[in-house]
């Protein structure tokens, strides 16, 4: 099984952080294949920055579509729903399958997060997706980080500090720890926080996996079906072969 995950940030060092944690839970005939954005924002924290991210998700979904399944490995899924409609693979979120996965652990979820520069784009993630009766808080460091790539290490405890805030005044059941840069930490924290504590990409991993074996196939009616084919101006070749329904594949490097 080949997994393709799709950072739609440019910084290598975080697709890196995103791979190695997935490969903790992954099976093991299972291929983790790394995709870093081309062009775009080093990391991704509003709403218009989710939208080109999203744009360029699409793109290197085109340019690798011989995996089995893919992965939006930011938190916030930029351009998921429009994955699921234009590619035949099973496309998973990766807040979608934490917030889920939180959902089975327990009944109410808090997101713990390293910037209050994601909050607003993360609440708008949780309605997207329906959980916000089961939300009770995204809470959000407040001091700068020297650097996405470091910043799970130098702020470990105060993420701790705001995650044991959310189980004592907010009532959670489970902590979600959100954002690309903070993937692997929930398994150095775990022991630390008295609740379950999802991490956001080995829950997508497990859910990639399940969807390949559950052997589901793409939707050839209802809101998900491939739309019509269309031509397109100015479009990546492999993009715009995907819209016009022309045959030309690319497999995953």
């Amino acid at each position: 099984m080949r997994v393709l995950i799709v950072n739609p940030n440019t910084t290598d060092a975080v697709t890196d952080l995103l791979v190695n944690a997935g490969r903790r839970v992954a099976a093991p005939d299972t291929e983790l294949v790394p995709a870093t954005a081309p062009r775009g924002m080093p990391y991704i924290s509003t709403r218009a920055e989710a939208q080109i991210g999203g744009a360029i998700a699409l793109e290197m979904l085109a340019e690798h579509h011989g995996a089995d399944a893919a992965i939006i490995a930011a938190f916030g899924d930029p351009g998921l729903f429009a994955a699921r409609e234009l590619f035949d693979i099973p496309v998973v979120g990766m807040s979608e399958a934490a917030m889920l996965t939180a959902r089975m652990l327990g009944r109410r979820f808090a997101i713990v997060t390293f910037t209050t520069q994601l909050v607003a784009w993360f609440r708008d993630c949780v309605d997207m997706h329906g959980m916000g009766s089961y939300c009770v808080a995204v809470r959000a460091l407040s001091e700068p980080f020297a650097s996405m790539t470091s910043v799970q290490v130098d702020k470990e405890d105060r993420l701790v500090e705001l995650a044991l805030r959310a189980v004592e005044e907010d009532d959670a059941d489970v902590i979600i720890l959100a954002g690309a840069p903070l993937a692997g930490l929930a398994d150095k924290v775990r022991e630390k926080i008295p609740v379950p504590v999802v991490d956001p990409i080995a829950a997508a991993v497990k859910q990639a996996e399940a969807l390949v074996a559950l052997s589901t196939r793409k939707a050839t009616a209802g809101s998900f079906r491939r739309p019509a084919a269309k031509p397109t101006t100015g479009l990546g070749d492999m993009l715009a072969a995907r819209i016009g329904h022309r045959d030309i594949r690319h497999a995953a490097e």
